[in-house]
């Protein structure tokens, strides 16, 4: 015997509460919060641009290498012909 489904009211009016305020929070609860921007990876500012810096030069390095081999790939993916 299939379950009934239980409807929920969803009421557009405030209520005395921040609809908005409240719809963040549901959304952020269903993402795990993950959406917050905490920065405590315990680094500078500076330091924190350094690390970005390289790891932007490490990639443009990787793609040059892939560019050089004729990786000409943007996917990512091996791709194979038969």
């Amino acid at each position: 015997m299939p379950k009934k489904r239980r409807s929920r009211k969803v009421s557009l009016k405030s209520d005395g509460e921040n609809v908005r305020e409240r719809d963040r929070e549901r959304a952020q609860s269903r993402a795990g919060g993950k959406g917050s921007k905490t920065k405590d990876d315990g680094l500078t500012p500076e330091q924190r641009r350094e690390r970005d810096a390289k790891a932007l030069q490490e990639k443009a390095a990787k793609k040059a290498a892939q560019a050089a081999a004729g990786g000409n790939n943007a996917g990512g993916g091996s791709k194979t012909k038969k």
